[in-house]
């Protein structure tokens, strides 16, 4: 089984949560990492899941994150297992409360990306989620790039009891 582990980072915080994704990944399958903006268009080596994440600007994924979710059609990825996770800046790191509600209520980049994925004909092999960074530009917040290696092993774990149940 193999899996693909793409993102897309401004400041370094979504590449160093993918690469401790990949890594857990890396206990149960061959696992890659890609850029999505290196990404080559075709697709045409689809891996049997695919973990997608962005950093969070203005409530959603990065530029190029939207404009290859929106490239998908309904059945890009069907028969294809799917994660999506962003880093966001930790609610209680933001001072004022008026911004505070303003993030939260807007939302993050997991969301959209899980949507996307969807759309794309993806089957949900966990509800998506993010890691959190102290600020704009980060860093993470101690203890996240372990979570995310603990969140990718446990998407490998359930992407194989999937494949052996079938």
């Amino acid at each position: 089984m193999k899996a693909m582990v793409v993102y897309e980072s401004f400041y370094g915080n979504t590449r160093l949560v993918a690469e401790s994704i990949r890594n857990g990944l890396s206990q149960h399958m061959e696992t890659h990492m890609v850029n999505i903006i290196t990404m080559p268009p075709d697709f045409s080596e689809r891996p049997e899941l695919l973990v997608v994440g962005s950093a969070t600007r203005g409530f959603r994924p990065c530029p190029a994150t939207i404009e290859w979710l929106k490239s998908l059609s309904p059945f890009d990825l069907e028969g294809t297992m799917v994660a999506a996770f962003d880093t966001r800046i930790a609610l209680p790191s933001i001072k004022n409360g008026i911004l505070r509600w303003l993030v939260k209520t807007g939302g993050f980049a997991a969301a959209d990306i899980q949507r996307g994925l969807v759309k794309g004909g993806g089957a949900v092999v966990t509800p998506s989620t993010g890691f959190e960074v102290s600020d704009r530009e980060g860093p993470l917040l101690k203890g996240e790039l372990e979570r995310a290696y603990n969140w990718g092993s446990t998407i490998g774990a359930k992407a194989l009891d999937r494949v052996v149940m079938h």
